[in-house]
């Protein structure tokens, strides 16, 4: 089963990522931006990056605040798809308000590019916040965990929403729930199967960890807070 969800998962990310949204909106009954959104509260500072950055979901929403958010992500295809996406968004503000800050700011520009959470093309203490969001195992990998704190300011957080579980009792969010466990996606001790997971890498990488969970309609999303303490 984990052999063929890494395979659909490497499709939906690659070659098919134009359907990535429609999937994503459709397993999660529609649910799925508000999952993502929700690390919003958790991200601190202006200078953020986002490992992962997919279809560009939060990378709008940063823009939409001001912030300098930078994006990453090993996925060409979805790289393009984000960058369509974000212009498009820009044009729309743009064009509501040509003289707006969008027409100068840079903070307000599309900054993506390509590569892996293991080699971040940037330099040290720069980032305020790295972000993740339904990141795939190389999110415990101890080099990705150097590179996030490589990047971080002192003091500054590594933001990871690592999945979500859908708590409705309706008849398709019960289907959902129950598919979500037997993929293992979420399985029913996924809060403290992932906390046990995380203590030890991230306090050897030099972060304190801390853990949140939310509930959002009809479902708990699970979110990580690690701090660079050194």
């Amino acid at each position: 089963m984990r052999t063929l969800l890494r395979h659909f998962f490497y499709l939906l990310y690659h070659p098919f990522a134009f359907t990535y949204d429609l999937v994503a909106a459709t397993v999660s009954l529609g649910r799925w931006k508000d999952w993502v959104l929700s690390v919003i509260p958790f991200i601190e500072g202006i200078r953020v990056l986002e490992i992962g950055h997919g279809p560009g979901h939060l990378q709008r929403a940063l823009l939409s605040q001001g912030v300098l958010a930078i994006g990453i992500d090993e996925s060409a295809p979805m790289g393009r798809l984000a960058h369509r996406n974000l212009r498009r968004y820009l044009r729309s503000l743009h064009k509501a308000n040509p003289t707006g800050p969008t027409a100068s700011s840079d903070y307000t520009q599309i900054k993506l590019t390509r590569g892996l959470a293991q080699h971040l093309p940037f330099s040290a203490d720069c980032f305020d916040t790295v972000v993740a969001t339904f990141p795939a195992d190389y999110i415990f990998d101890t080099i990705t965990l150097e590179e996030a704190k490589r990047v971080l300011v002192s003091g500054g957080r590594f933001v990871i929403l690592p999945g979500a579980s859908i708590l409705g009792r309706g008849l398709m969010d019960r289907i959902m729930a129950f598919i979500f466990r037997i993929t293992g996606e979420t399985p029913r001790n996924f809060s403290e199967v992932f906390q046990e997971r995380s203590k030890k890498p991230f306090s050897k990488a030099g972060f304190t960890v801390e853990f949140n969970e939310l509930e959002i309609r009809s479902s708990r999303v699970m979110i990580l807070v690690a701090t660079k303490t050194v």
